[in-house]
């Protein structure tokens, strides 16, 4: 976890290059560019395979950085001053004049913006004269990674660099909240929305799913998947299933996984990425996974598995 500074200066001249390089932050390692690039943006579309009308997470160090690009209100200061840095997401009205390439942006007038609160990710982007474009570092629809092993497996040779900066503290995206005309959640993720609901007074709409014209990411009706076949709310396991539960059973079972061993939702959702990608390199063919609490984080994971079975 030790800031290395050749490696950032490493980083930075990666970046400057218009690269795509992987990095850590408190939710998934990113796969980050210059976010003010055509030409370095357009290759992260490239290497995910991700379809172009899929805007991109803006990385920022501070507000001063933003205020260049986005216009700001009351309520995104109100949440900004409490819960930044961290795993939340502001969808902001985009400045006429901002530098933010097209492409990450689905030639919306608005902005999916984040501030990390990952050491060296905040050291990068300090370094830095340009907020960094970053989505999960995986082949769109697939499982976001967790360690710089998973950016690997994802990619191999095809990014250059990817700074070390060990497990992902959280294990699952940014909650993403719009902020324009009335405040909504566009995707959960590793902010409690009830944490959201108390600090602005209200019971916030959800709209999880994209209808039409995507203005966030995480909004798509099939993501996060294994590529094996995931069957919900299972309670018995059949031939050639992994199964994942959340609370230690009496009996021992080489085919069960556990997010956690005492029902433990914080844990369970740290581990679920990790646990999915263990059980497909195991080479199941199959994944059950048992009832999980509809609560808390309960409901994130609810919602990633749900996605991760669609076919």
């Amino acid at each position: 976890m030790n800031i290395n500074d050749s490696n950032i200066k490493k980083a930075v001249k990666y970046l400057n290059n218009e690269e795509c390089i992987g990095i850590p932050t408190e939710t998934v390692y990113g796969l980050a560019a210059n976010a003010y690039s055509n030409k370095a943006t357009k290759k992260i579309f490239n290497l995910k395979g991700r379809p172009a009308n899929n805007p991109l997470i803006v990385h920022y160090y501070n507000i001063q950085d933003l205020e260049k690009d986005c216009v700001t209100n009351a309520l995104f200061y109100k949440l900004y001053k409490s819960l930044s840095p961290g795993p939340i997401t502001f969808i902001l009205k985009l400045k006429n004049q901002s530098k933010i390439s097209k492409n990450v942006t689905n030639n919306k007038k608005t902005l999916g913006v984040r501030f990390p609160s990952h050491r060296i990710a905040r050291t990068l982007l300090k370094s830095l004269k340009y907020p960094l474009a970053a989505p999960s570092a995986n082949i769109s629809e697939g499982i976001s990674p967790v360690t710089k092993d998973d950016v690997y497996d994802e990619f191999g040779e095809k990014i250059k660099f990817v700074l070390n900066g060990g497990r992902s503290k959280v294990g699952v995206e940014s909650t993403i909240i719009s902020l324009v005309k009335k405040p909504q959640i566009l995707r959960l993720g590793g902010l409690d929305i009830s944490i959201l609901n108390k600090k602005l007074k209200l019971k916030l709409e959800k709209r999880l799913h994209s209808r039409g014209n995507i203005n966030s990411p995480g909004r798509k009706r099939v993501h996060y998947s294994p590529g094996i076949p995931i069957r919900l709310n299972a309670v018995k396991i059949k031939k050639d299933e992994a199964l994942i539960l959340i609370k230690k059973r009496k009996e021992n079972n080489k085919n069960y996984f556990y997010l956690s061993k005492t029902n433990n939702l914080i844990e369970s959702v740290k581990n679920l990425y990790k646990t999915l990608r263990k059980i497909k390199k195991l080479g199941y063919k199959k994944i059950a996974v048992q009832r999980i609490p509809n609560r808390k984080f309960g409901l994130v994971i609810n919602d990633r598995l749900l996605r991760a079975s669609q076919k």
